[in-house]
């Protein structure tokens, strides 16, 4: 298995474009946004784990406000947590999403993470994607955004997975903290053939003078280019664009082999 991880705090990429190409052809861009358009850091963060040997992405994107101690929080929380989410992750699928929830509830909700969270300086939006075979699952905290792209789905103008929803943090101001957390989850079984899981803070989505709050915009980028070129054209339009706010991008494609549910009058 592989990892990789990161928050703003150790390198902003403030007015720099970063692409980086996982063992398992996973890519990860990032850029910090714009001096000249006012941005003098980075709050956003990732975490990225590979086993290529059980077919299985386990990612995080994190965007968080204030200070990035919140990103740095759940990151090495979950790294605290590394051995029982790889032997859950490793389990038959029927049975790893629906432990794997519960785990990172038992997490969020644990009094442990709610004291540190007490101690941190902001909060973090946090989108939790895992791709295991031939299912998609994720866990939503805020306005993170996961994309697929597949030709049945973009036919009928499916893309976003997720729901970007305001006024949710992990950190200082948790909504985890409340009686009743807040988030959103869900499971998608992928399409036969390639599919594209992309992932992104909010900096793309918001960029000014550019149209990537509509997802068929942001693939339309990836046309005749592969996944590093795609990734770094979308950063490079909105560096052009002086976007202030910074983009963490997670971007990889899967070939599934699997036939997917059809209805039962297609032949």
């Amino acid at each position: 298995m592989t990892e990789y991880q990161w928050v703003g705090s150790q390198k902003p990429f403030v007015d720099e474009i970063d692409i980086l190409k996982t063992d398992n052809n996973m890519i990860l861009g990032r850029f910090g946004g714009n001096s000249s358009a006012g941005q003098y850091k980075n709050e956003d963060g990732c975490l990225i784990w590979e086993d290529q040997d059980n077919n299985w992405e386990f990612v995080i994107i994190l965007d968080a406000h204030n200070s990035a101690q919140s990103a740095e929080l759940v990151i090495s929380t979950f790294k605290s947590n590394k051995e029982p989410i790889n032997k859950l992750l490793n389990l038959e699928i029927n049975e790893a999403f629906i432990n794997i929830k519960k785990h990172i509830l038992g997490i969020f909700c644990g009094n442990k993470f709610k004291a540190a969270c007490e101690k941190v300086i902001g909060e973090t939006a946090c989108l939790i994607v895992i791709r295991k075979e031939n299912y998609l699952w994720w866990f939503s905290i805020g306005d993170c955004v996961l994309l697929l792209n597949h030709p049945e789905l973009s036919s009928l103008g499916e893309y976003q997975q997720n729901h970007r929803s305001f006024y949710e943090w992990i950190g200082q101001n948790s909504t985890f903290n409340k009686k009743v957390p807040c988030y959103s989850s869900g499971t998608k079984e992928l399409r036969k053939g390639e599919n594209h899981i992309f992932l992104t803070t909010d900096g793309l989505i918001e960029c000014p003078n550019t149209t990537f709050n509509l997802p068929e915009e942001i693939f339309e980028k990836f046309v005749g280019l592969s996944n590093k070129n795609g990734v770094k054209e979308l950063l490079k339009i909105i560096k052009k664009c002086n976007v202030r706010d910074s983009t963490t991008i997670v971007s990889w494609k899967i070939i599934n082999d699997k036939n997917a549910t059809m209805p039962s009058d297609v032949k």
